[in-house]
């Protein structure tokens, strides 16, 4: 079993912690929310994708008949910057056991029309009540012991830039992945963490869709640097995490033609596989 993560003074609890508030929606009409995009999860002066993931999976989880997302693929359409949004959500289709259905975030340009920033179709259905039947070949990231890895507070930020979704973490790189941040690159497409909410909050199905895309991206340990915008992303939540520090694995494969993949692991303390992503990102060359 992994060693658990220290705990803060006083932990936050599921539904009452900075994460909670900030992807916290305020009904407008029915399947209509408006939300405030907090800065504190920017990196550079983008709001990181997996926290947008988050605030669109709160809204379908509101206005879908189940609660827990089985997967949800989102399309980035343009940049999203902290501050006023409106999510809209359209039911596609329901069943007994999974509910399928569809939203999209906007913002507004300077003359107060409405830009969309994403667009993603999800199914739901409930993670309790799936069988505990588990068939698999995948094993957990072998990451050293926490005390042995290292977070944003160890050394320069990862880009040049705002990074303050690094102080509402609790990152702790394996050490096999952070020449980039010697200057020297392994050229390897590996990217491996302890990963956390710097609160203390335990994990859900929602901080999840968060934690596959806050890692530093691999393209720096592939040589590269700056922003590594994502195209496509999907995320298939598998089951309910279990208390304590999560283990995230992302690797790639190909970078071609300005673009790369990035595949996702996240495993909880229980060593079991509770979350699987794909995303395609740009970046910048040369």
């Amino acid at each position: 079993m992994p060693e658990a993560a220290t705990a803060p003074d006083v932990r936050a609890t599921i539904g009452d912690s900075e994460f909670d508030r900030d992807t916290a929606l305020t009904p407008r009409a029915p399947g209509v929310y408006d939300i405030d995009l907090s800065a504190g999860w920017t990196i550079i002066s983008a709001v990181n994708g997996g926290y947008l993931l988050a605030v669109l999976g709160r809204a379908l989880a509101d206005a879908l008949p189940h609660a827990d997302p089985f997967t949800i693929s989102a399309h980035y359409l343009t940049a999203s910057q902290p501050g006023p949004a409106v999510v809209r959500t359209d039911l596609v289709r329901t069943g007994r056991t999974l509910s399928t259905g569809q939203a999209s975030l906007f913002q507004y340009d300077d003359e107060g029309r409405e830009v969309e920033r994403i667009r993603v179709l999800a199914s739901y259905g409930d993670l309790d009540a799936l069988p505990d039947d588990v068939r698999t070949t995948a094993q957990p990231p072998a990451i050293p012991p926490m005390e042995h890895c290292f977070g944003p507070e160890d050394g320069p930020a990862p880009v040049d830039g705002s990074s303050a979704i690094a102080d509402r973490l609790m990152l702790k790189l394996d050490p096999s992945t952070l020449g980039w941040a010697l200057g020297q690159p392994s050229g390897k497409g590996e990217m491996r963490a302890w990963f956390g909410l710097a609160d203390g909050r335990d994990h859900d199905p929602l901080s999840l869709l968060l934690a596959v895309d806050a890692l530093p991206p691999t393209a720096f340990e592939i040589g590269l640097k700056g922003w590594v915008p994502t195209v496509e992303l999907t995320v298939h939540v598998r089951c309910r995490p279990a208390p304590g520090p999560l283990r995230v694995s992302i690797t790639t494969r190909n970078l071609a033609g300005g673009f790369l993949e990035e595949d996702a692991e996240v495993w909880d303390s229980a060593d079991r596989l509770v979350a699987q992503s794909r995303q395609l990102a740009r970046v910048r060359l040369g």
